[in-house]
């Protein structure tokens, strides 16, 4: 496009940005960062998969070892769904209940969903212990969220005896779990990246229960030696992680993230 006479580059760019968000900004659903998240790591070294089938899936990940799993299903409506301002419009005044980023405590907090997004929603201190992150995660009202969860596809591949359940989150860059384990199950990014951190049920990592992720990565990680490293990945909208039941695992936000996990119970 051409440029009218006189006008000054800042004051194109000022306009440009007053017009709203690139088409690439707005891929992003309306969750702006909001400041500078962590920087990303480009290994993986957790294989990545487009063509599984379910008796492959089963003989070669399903009790052994993680997997990324893409192209499975299509959740394109669900993420339409789960946009910033549709999300706050249909459930912004619904309370919500919010856990902390400590593998032992069971503190929550209950308040509305808006208020979370518009004063918590933000990139995790550094510095901050994981008491002291609150963010949404699980606890989930099936009832009040049954419009949204209805539109999901789930991964197709479920394990005999077993019962998927769903948990869904919202969270700031920077923020995330630290190291825990339970049963089998998928996580689903939405809009943003996590990075996940996994040791197999025999290797017990090392990491204090009440520091964050974000603590660990900038302590811990730097001084493991290859041997001692987790599994790595970093999981971007569309993409898939199944983990086997009773793996270590621990994750951070690198952008404020949408996400969904399918517990295999």
């Amino acid at each position: 496009m051409a440029r009218p006479a006189g006008w000054s580059p800042l004051l194109l760019c000022a306009l440009m940005a007053l017009a709203g968000p690139s088409s690439a900004e707005a891929g992003d659903g309306g969750w702006r960062r909001g400041g500078p998240g962590p920087p990303e790591e480009e290994l993986c070294t957790v294989e990545r998969r487009a063509d599984l089938s379910y008796a492959e899936f089963v003989q070669r990940y399903a009790f052994q070892r993680p997997v990324v799993l893409r192209g499975l299903t299509d959740n394109s409506r669900f993420r339409a769904l789960c946009s910033r301002e549709k999300l706050l419009a249909s459930f912004g005044g619904r309370v919500v209940r919010l856990s902390t980023a400590n593998t032992y405590s069971y503190r929550k907090v209950d308040l509305p969903f808006q208020e979370y997004v518009e004063r918590l929603l933000r990139p995790q201190d550094p510095a901050s212990l994981g008491n002291d992150t609150l963010y949404f995660f699980g606890d989930n009202n099936f009832t009040e969220w049954a419009s949204l969860f209805g539109h999901y596809a789930p991964p197709p591949y479920g394990l005999l005896g077993t019962a998927p359940a769903h948990s869904f989150g919202v969270a700031g860059a920077g923020t995330g779990v630290p190291f825990h384990w339970h049963g089998p199950g998928y996580s689903e990014v939405i809009y943003g990246r996590k990075r996940w951190f996994l040791y197999p049920p025999e290797k017990t990592p090392q990491f204090h229960p009440n520091k964050t992720t974000l603590a660990w990565l900038r302590d811990t990680y730097p001084g493991l030696a290859p041997a001692a490293r987790p599994l790595e990945c970093t999981i971007s909208a569309g993409e898939v992680l199944y983990f086997p039941a009773r793996w270590w695992h621990a994750t951070l936000n690198l952008d404020t993230c949408v996400f969904i996990s399918t517990f295999l119970g």
